[in-house]
């Protein structure tokens, strides 16, 4: 366990070298507009991603330019929509995908730093942004969904950094999408013909809310966009295999090792931030596809939120077996016919409400992005673009992912990080 420094460079020395779109090939686009799901909605939002690979020689910088280049071309003709822009539904007033082959963004840039001088690779330096496209957001018709940057280093290595619209894929959309590039750079050929109908998670007509909501809100102080006066600081925390499993064991029977890491910090959270009156309300996303029985290759934002509620009171002085156990409760709440009332209640809604808590865990631990195989190797690390946000924690892969540790990537003013690391560390003695 511990905390991992922050001795991190923030210049690193980028020249973009060219920028251009990509347009999928002749003669197959077909123009039609593609509905987006009150879910996908409700995720209009860009989702960044930077992947490490170390030098090959047999793949020189030019060559992986190409190669991903011209995959990325052969995709816009099965994901046809990553290739349109957004638009206004003439007739819900929502966002919908013009699928007008307008083209995906392609950057090839160039550091004049080694990949080992870019330091530690586990800790989500803000400068990573660095890796990805810049957009210009002068509109949706101008905004492409999806960019991804190529940045060489000076010893051979490269990043390539992703931009993705998170109405268009989730986590597992994502990591299906990148194993569709490997493959056609390694063969010509899809590894999965993804499933785009976004129709399978419409709302009823009439929509019938049939569950109580509490993870939705219109107020804007719980969406986690809610700005304080107080300067914040971020920190990654190591927990180590053996850490994990200490939490198993103090958390009861046979727990996961997600919800027992996730009750670990949302009582240290709580410890930190919360009054000794107010309920904390924790979420954390659910994979909805085996749920709702929709096709693994399902294209979208199949994911909701799984919520659990209590007082500080009972996440510090009650048994961190019960903690556990109200986040599994949360993961199970998310049933078939729960995302049916939480998708109809977005429709009754019509885009007021937002996802609303007082902590937010993303997990991108076991997303399995660096086990992606590409012609030149898979990834050294892989890591969100993340921002410093107050109530929102990030769950990121050891360097590797094979250590089976995990980094907590956490945002809040130094008062209550030191409140929050005292925690962290007594519970693990």
């Amino acid at each position: 366990m511990g905390s991992i420094p922050q001795t991190l460079p923030k210049d690193l020395k980028i020249t973009i070298k060219s920028s251009s779109l990509v347009h999928p090939p002749p003669l197959t686009l077909e123009r039609r507009s593609m509905f987006l799901s009150n879910i996908d909605q409700l995720f209009n939002l860009d989702a960044e991603t930077v992947h490490f690979f170390s030098a090959i020689e047999s793949f020189p910088h030019i060559a992986v330019c190409d190669a991903i280049k011209q995959a990325l071309q052969q995709l816009l003709i099965p994901y046809d929509f990553l290739a349109g822009r957004l638009r206004p539904d003439p007739v819900k007033g929502w966002i919908e995908v013009d699928c007008n082959g307008a083209g995906a963004g392609f950057v090839i840039a160039s550091s004049e730093m080694t990949l080992e001088e870019i330091g530690d690779l586990t800790y989500p330096n803000p400068a990573f942004k660095n890796f990805v496209p810049t957009r210009s957001l002068k509109g949706l018709e101008d905004w492409p969904l999806m960019a991804i940057q190529v940045t060489s280093f000076k010893c051979g290595g490269f990043a390539m950094g992703l931009s993705i619209n998170h109405a268009t894929f989730d986590g597992a959309t994502v990591k299906t999408f990148l194993e569709n590039l490997a493959s056609l750079a390694a063969t010509g050929t899809l590894s999965v013909h993804p499933c785009n109908d976004r129709h399978l998670l419409s709302a009823r007509n009439p929509p019938r809310v049939t569950f109580p909501h509490p993870e939705l809100t219109n107020n804007i102080d719980r969406t986690f966009d809610a700005s304080i006066n107080t300067p914040i600081e971020a920190k990654l925390f190591h927990l180590t295999p053996s850490d994990i499993t200490l939490l198993k064991q103090k958390a009861g029977p046979a727990p996961t090792r997600f919800n027992a890491v996730t009750a670990h910090v949302w009582r240290c959270h709580a410890a930190a931030v919360t009054a000794a009156t107010k309920t904390s309300t924790l979420l954390y996303m659910v994979d909805l596809r085996q749920r709702l029985r929709l096709p693994k290759s399902y294209a979208g934002c199949a994911v909701w939120v799984g919520y659990a509620t209590a007082t500080r009171d009972e996440l510090l002085e009650g048994e961190f077996d019960r903690v556990v156990e109200s986040v599994r409760e949360g993961a199970e709440r998310v049933t078939e016919g729960y995302v049916k009332s939480v998708v109809d209640a977005l429709e009754i809604g019509k885009g007021e409400a937002s996802m609303g808590g007082d902590l937010l865990v993303s997990s991108w631990w076991r997303l399995g992005f660096e086990m992606v195989e590409y012609p030149w190797g898979s990834p050294v690390y892989c890591c969100p673009i993340v921002d410093r946000k107050r109530g929102i924690v990030v769950f990121v892969p050891d360097v590797r992912g094979g250590s089976g540790g995990v980094n907590i990537y956490i945002a809040l003013s130094a008062e209550e990080m030191g409140r929050f690391e005292k925690m962290f560390y007594e519970f693990l003695k």
